[in-house]
């Protein structure tokens, strides 16, 4: 089985053949999804997705990109939305201060909201973050010190030092299409020095096709490729990284069904 734990399947870019898309991926092998949200006025689409297929599940959040725009979310009502059956995660949510396109303080209030929700859900906090390291590792060793949180590290493109501190509180990290980019060796050298129980993988789709499709609309499908960069970084086969990969899954996300 693959696993893509990274969708964003709402997004216009798949508004005229979403489910030509979903078909192909599922034709290709994968075997699971993970639909995320990024606005919470977008959880409706997105939780519709998840369920409309018994192999997608969904998550909640707002992106810090939206966090001016979030503001007066409060953790209750990301618990409110959180508590169906099909949400797993809750994000992404974190820290972006490549764009800025909202005040550090308030991605932070945000993300407050956010881990306070994963926590009381025991659900998986979905961690997008971006030029942030320092106050990003601090947030979360205080939040992660508070108890019963578990952590992914979305498309992890940061530094060793931040990996190095959120490693120490039980972390994962997921890696995208952006291991196979050129230029991309400081993200090649942090997937091989990840430990092999503490790593997933992603597309982030319709964004960051991996190579060979760089240029294209990022689908589900292409999974397959990034997976398998992962492989030849770590020197693993087919059958034993889609193996490892799948264990590391189903114990980040214990609320998705391995078995159909």
């Amino acid at each position: 089985m693959y696993i893509d734990s990274h969708v964003n399947l709402h997004h216009y870019a798949f508004a005229d053949d979403r489910e030509a898309v979903i078909a192909r991926a599922r034709d290709a092998g994968v075997g699971r999804m993970i639909s995320i949200c990024d606005k919470i006025e977008n959880f409706a689409d997105v939780i519709a997705i998840a369920e409309a297929h018994d192999d997608i599940y969904a998550s909640v959040g707002a992106h810090p990109h939206y966090a001016k725009d979030h503001v007066s979310l409060t953790a209750a009502r990301l618990i409110e939305l959180g508590s169906h059956d099909k949400v797993v995660g809750v994000g992404e949510t974190g820290l972006d201060q490549h764009y800025k396109f909202s005040p550090l303080e308030d991605q932070i209030a945000v993300f407050r909201a956010h881990a306070k929700a994963a926590r009381t859900l025991d659900k998986t906090l979905i961690i997008h973050t971006r030029e942030a390291d320092n106050a990003m590792a601090e947030l979360l060793e205080e939040e992660a010190g508070k108890g019963g949180l578990r952590i992914l590290m979305h498309c992890y493109t940061s530094g060793p030092e931040l990996a190095h501190r959120v490693l120490a509180i039980g972390a994962y990290f997921s890696f995208s299409g952006i291991m196979t980019f050129k230029n991309a060796d400081d993200v090649r050298a942090i997937a091989r020095a990840v430990p092999l129980d503490r790593v997933i993988v992603e597309t982030d789709c319709p964004y960051l096709a991996p190579v060979p499709h760089r240029g294209q609309r990022c689908e589900p499908k292409h999974v397959l490729d990034v997976q398998a960069a992962f492989a030849k970084l770590r020197g693993l086969g087919e059958e034993e990284c889609s193996a490892l990969l799948a264990d590391n899954f189903f114990r980040l996300f214990p609320g998705i069904a391995r078995q159909a």
